[in-house]
């Protein structure tokens, strides 16, 4: 199955310097996946990855590596369709960003897991059927 990975294990991995044991694991399970060739990236993702990049340098690097992966296409039902889950999860009071509801609905749409570390997705679960990925412990 295809990994849809979202931008905070993205950040862990390009970003930080010093990792924690658990951060340590996320990052060999999202290199793991690029082996296997299971990651899935959308253009959202991709923006919010080069978005507050000052120094023109570090973009550009960052914007080559992230070339490596293809976006997959986003429809307009996809659009819709998160439209639909911004506004379910509102009626139930739960915040979200647009991004987040147009990931739950790309993953939900294309039949794909989310990796992600933001813990605002275990609150998308029961509006959207959506499965998050989680770290293989027999790595």
């Amino acid at each position: 199955m295809k990994i849809l990975v979202d931008t905070s294990v993205w950040s862990l991995a390009l970003r930080k310097k010093s990792l924690t044991n658990e951060e340590s694991k996320i990052v060999k399970e999202l290199k793991e996946l690029i082996h296997e060739e299971r990651v899935v990236l959308i253009g959202p993702i991709r923006q919010e990855l080069l978005s507050g990049i000052s120094d023109k340098i570090k973009f550009e690097m960052l914007k080559e590596k992230m070339r490596a992966f293809e976006d997959m296409e986003i429809l307009s039902s996809d659009y819709e369709n998160a439209a639909e889950i911004h506004n379910e999860c509102r009626r139930n009071g739960i915040q979200g960003s647009h991004i987040d509801y147009l990931i739950c609905s790309a993953a939900k749409n294309n039949d794909l897991r989310v990796f992600t570390t933001d813990k605002d997705f275990t609150n998308y679960i029961k509006f959207t059927g959506i499965k998050l990925h989680t770290i293989r412990e027999d790595m």
